[in-house]
């Protein structure tokens, strides 16, 4: 039985953030603080998907269907979304796919395990404190320990590949950060498969997010965990467009007309021919009478 080491999300709300303009306005429409709830509470359920919602086409709309999650208003749904969209707040990807634009940057998360070592280092600090006995040592060692189950991952490994990131594609949001760290320590991948993703990406001119994810996933599903399968898959594909090229296909071009060409044909063979070639004139000659 595999045991999933849940994430928890949070949102970190800049110390400004009601001060803003855009929640100035939003709270000054009827029903503005009924909104900025409902905004709050759209911001939670994005969270998970790095601020991206779906519409899954369940219920008529985006409003109905975010209504089913949040608890909300329907009406008081569509004003809040026809706000954040007007405000810039909310960009419409396609009929399925909408982003708030201000979550990546407010997103926050821990898997459990990461979790339950950070609520044990601060109870073993409260401990230390409370009975006044030499715990420094062991609270050092603990601040070290980031997790109990994942996997061990080599620090300098996740520093090239956020340096590599960021050289070759764009800034590194944290929720982003995450979701490249778990195809290691969740997923088994070696980090070099990371790199080479970033890479390709980069190589190909696709410098978004996305498409490394993409490649990651697919590598991922089809159990290409090392980079010593990518570079066997990355071998076999070659070898197959090179047996697709014309000059190791087939020729059309009969091998008679080849400068070098030896004719093998056995004398049997040519005496039936010529036989066969003798009744075709023939034929050819009374056809003309």
């Amino acid at each position: 039985m595999v045991v999933k080491n849940k994430r928890y999300y949070w949102i970190q709300l800049a110390q400004d953030f009601f001060k803003s303009k855009e929640m100035k306005l939003l709270r000054k429409i009827a029903g503005g603080d009924t909104h900025t709830i409902i905004y709050l509470k759209m911001m939670l359920i994005s969270l998970e998907d790095g601020g991206h919602i779906y519409y899954d086409g369940l219920a008529d709309n985006l409003a109905e269907e975010i209504a089913l999650v949040i608890d909300e208003n329907v009406e008081d749904i569509k004003i809040t979304l026809i706000f954040l969209e007007s405000k810039g707040l909310l960009t419409r990807i396609n009929d399925r796919d909408y982003f708030l634009e201000q979550v990546p940057e407010m997103v926050g998360s821990e898997t459990a395990s990461t979790r339950r070592s950070r609520k044990h280092r601060e109870l073993k600090e409260l401990h230390c404190n409370t009975i006044a006995t030499t715990c420094n040592g062991d609270i050092d060692i603990e601040k070290d320990i980031d997790t109990e189950i994942e996997k061990d991952v080599d620090k300098n490994s996740i520093e090239v590949i956020v340096e590599e990131y960021q050289s070759r594609i764009a800034p590194l949001d944290g929720t982003q950060f995450e979701i490249l760290k778990e195809f290691i320590t969740l997923d088994g991948m070696e980090a070099k498969i990371v790199l080479k993703a970033i890479g390709l990406a980069a190589d190909n001119g696709k410098r978004n997010f996305s498409y490394i994810r993409a490649i990651l996933t697919n590598w991922k599903n089809d159990g290409v965990l090392t980079i010593a399968a990518v570079e066997e898959r990355e071998r076999a594909y070659k070898e197959s467009k090179i047996s697709k090229r014309p000059g190791n296909q087939k020729s059309n071009v009969p091998e008679w007309s080849q400068p070098n060409y030896v004719n093998n044909t056995s004398d049997e063979t040519k005496k039936d021919l010529e036989r066969k070639k003798q009744e075709m004139l023939e034929k050819l000659e009374k056809g003309r009478n």
